[in-house]
């Protein structure tokens, strides 16, 4: 994988999160990782995405997210032009 973003430290996170085990086990560990804020935001953006691929309009998305124009146009851009992230979960999770 040739990704801009790796590190030592992202590594290590990654390797955190695949030691959870149960939605339980999430919410202790991003309620001490993240502010409210910062779930909320990743959270809305995973809602977004999953009204993408359904073909709402972003005034749609916008009011039943809460997000901004801006952020839809984001992660949409991460949709078409990404690397498919979005797309691995949503199979395995069936969204």
């Amino acid at each position: 994988m040739n990704n801009t973003i790796e590190s030592q430290s992202l590594d290590e996170l990654f390797e955190a999160l695949l030691t959870l085990k149960t939605k339980e086990e999430c919410y202790l560990f991003f309620e001490d990782l993240c502010t409210i804020k910062e779930l909320t935001s990743i959270s809305q953006r995973l809602a977004v995405a999953k009204r993408i691929k359904q073909n709402k309009t972003y005034n749609d998305i916008s009011r039943e997210t809460g997000a901004s124009t801006a952020t839809i146009s984001r992660v949409s851009r991460s949709l078409f032009y990404g690397h498919d992230g979005y797309d691995l979960v949503f199979n395995r999770i069936n969204l």
